[in-house]
């Protein structure tokens, strides 16, 4: 523990065009903490369009030493963001949580309560009803059902944004240097020792959702490459299933010839090497893209983040 009287906190919050609900959301945050836990809050400014920045700044110099803010030279995206502010969080328990009230105060502190009465490495919250629109909804449930299939995700799992995680989890996550960070997927591949509490879940007060389908497609697309190479393997069934469709076609032709003397010449000679060889390609281009990939994992060295500034 970092105080042996009292456990820290730290809430890392990644900013998004939030300058109308972020100063509440820390002053609240802040003013009814449980006195017990030792609180600092890192905010990471995600290079918002709005005066998110200046916002941010008053919190800093409002709560300086409790407050931790960090802008983003460019927009990296939510997971990146996060990354930033865990390298910077000193607590023994570490709360992620979004800038839009949608998860209030009182469940915050019913978490690290929860997240501090057990022994799991990570505690993640779930929702009866959740208030987003229904294409958010619609796609974190195809995100779940994803990552069941490629992270092995324990199906009853629901991969909240809203989490709290201990310190031996927090050092094993950031130990990812890559630029590509799924955080639910680094947390899978570091322990199995999770636990669940249901939250309330309330409409957002303020603004509107930063995230788009374009962002999340971009998240997705982290968790395929990044995180799993099925993809390629499943290129490789395809390319077996289209040779093996090549050969019937190849043993079709030939009793075609047969049955049908008539038929013009070439047309099912045609079919078949165009499945064939289409099938052998995609299995080639399978088990190439199977190394490439375990490399590009391993050897990408383009920036995770770039903080212009730590205001620590």
């Amino acid at each position: 523990m970092s105080n042996a009287a009292l456990p820290k906190v730290s809430v890392v919050i990644p900013v998004y065009n939030a300058e109308t609900s972020i100063k509440s959301l820390v002053c609240m945050l802040i003013d009814e903490m449980p006195a017990k836990y030792e609180t600092e809050i890192v905010l990471v400014n995600d290079y918002s369009a709005d005066n998110s920045h200046n916002a941010c700044l008053e919190l800093y110099h409002k709560y300086k030493g409790k407050v931790k803010y960090l802008p983003l030279a460019r927009n990296f995206g939510e997971h990146n963001a996060v990354m930033a502010g865990l390298n910077k969080a000193g607590g023994d328990y570490i709360i992620i949580m979004d800038d839009d009230f949608q998860n209030p105060v009182s469940e915050v502190i019913k978490l690290i309560e929860y997240a501090a009465d057990n022994d799991y490495d990570v505690v993640y919250t779930f929702y009866d009803e959740k208030k987003h629109n229904w294409w958010r909804n619609w796609g974190s449930s195809l995100n779940n059902y994803m990552a069941t299939l490629l992270l092995k995700k324990p199906k009853a799992l629901y991969l909240s944004s809203f989490k709290c995680m201990n310190r031996f989890l927090v050092n094993e996550v950031i130990k990812y240097e890559l630029p590509y960070p799924y955080i639910d997927g680094l947390i899978l591949r570091a322990t199995a020792n999770i636990g669940t509490l249901k939250v309330l879940h309330e409409k957002r007060k303020q603004g509107k959702s930063g995230y788009t389908f374009r962002k999340l497609l971009k998240l997705w697309s982290n968790m395929f490459t990044s995180f799993s190479i099925i993809p390629l393997r499943i290129s490789i069934y395809v390319g077996l299933f289209f040779a093996f469709t090549g050969l019937l076609f190849g043993l079709y032709s030939v009793l075609e010839h047969f049955m049908v003397p008539g038929l013009p010449p070439g047309f099912s000679l045609t079919i078949t090497a165009i499945f064939t060889f289409a099938g052998i390609q995609l299995i080639s281009l399978g088990m190439i893209g199977e190394y490439i990939g375990r490399i590009f994992l391993s050897q990408n060295k383009q920036p995770q983040y770039t903080i212009k500034k730590e205001y620590l």
